[in-house]
């Protein structure tokens, strides 16, 4: 078989610049996948492995984030903040994030959980205002990066959307040598019956579409090629011959 092929040069070049963007596009999602899985893995590995019950143990530079952690201390509630945007089964509501000062007297903050704007004022929910030593089951997470399209953290006015413990300790006047700012921890949700504030289950809950979305970018790029090909087959710049055989 022989091939003739005619190509026209400007929608050649818009054609290989759009192709060329479409398999970046899916290979960055290919990537993202493989980063993701890790990312679960790492979380199941860390949040189910012997939890870290010495407070001394949080002063360490280094501790892999989700490790599994359970301390005694108390909850400083006058303290508490919120961390807006945050939603429970499609219900808006924040996150309450409050310090816990633990027995060697170093304070952590805690990301208990969820609460509605109903139950945003402490004082409609004394309930949840533990008092006395408790003993905190819960996750390490690293501090939290602000988003590209995440506003500032503006303390003053009471707008808080990323757990960030240097500009919250700050905020609240706990000083420097009494915190613990490279890590906060997520509070683990205790037994089925959900109480506010409403913690974190264990169970991951990363999203993971990047398998889907990179299946959509090839499959641009292959339509953007059959187009191409087809327009050039049909103006009679791509022709398909077959050559006779001798004998």
């Amino acid at each position: 078989m022989k091939i003739q092929f005619k190509p026209m040069l400007w929608p050649s070049i818009f054609s290989i610049l759009i192709f060329a963007m479409l398999i970046s596009f899916g290979t960055w999602q290919v990537k993202r996948l493989f980063w993701k899985e890790a990312l679960i893995e790492n979380y199941l590995t860390q949040s189910q492995s012997n939890p870290i019950i010495d407070p001394a143990q949080l002063e360490k530079p280094s501790i892999n984030e989700f490790k599994s952690i359970s301390i005694s201390g108390y909850f400083l509630h006058k303290n508490e903040i919120y961390i807006t945007g945050k939603t429970y089964e499609g219900n808006a509501g924040f996150h309450v994030v409050t310090p816990f000062k633990m027995e060697n007297n170093k304070i952590i903050l805690v990301n208990r959980g969820w609460v509605s704007e109903s139950y945003k004022n402490p004082n409609k929910r004394k309930f949840s205002l533990t008092k006395g030593l408790v003993k905190l089951k819960g996750i390490i997470r690293h501090p939290q990066k602000k988003g590209y399209f995440v506003p500032e953290n503006d303390g003053q006015n009471g707008f808080w959307f990323t757990i960030k413990p240097n500009q919250i300790f700050d905020f609240i006047n706990i000083t420097a040598n009494q915190i613990i700012e490279k890590y906060y921890i997520d509070a683990l949700r205790i037994g089925e019956k959900l109480t506010l504030p409403i913690g974190v289950d264990g169970k991951p809950k990363f999203r993971n579409q990047h398998l889907s979305y990179a299946i959509t970018w090839y499959g641009l790029a292959l339509s953007l090629l059959f187009v191409y090909l087809s327009y050039h087959l049909s103006s009679g710049r791509l022709i398909f011959k077959m050559t006779k055989r001798n004998g």
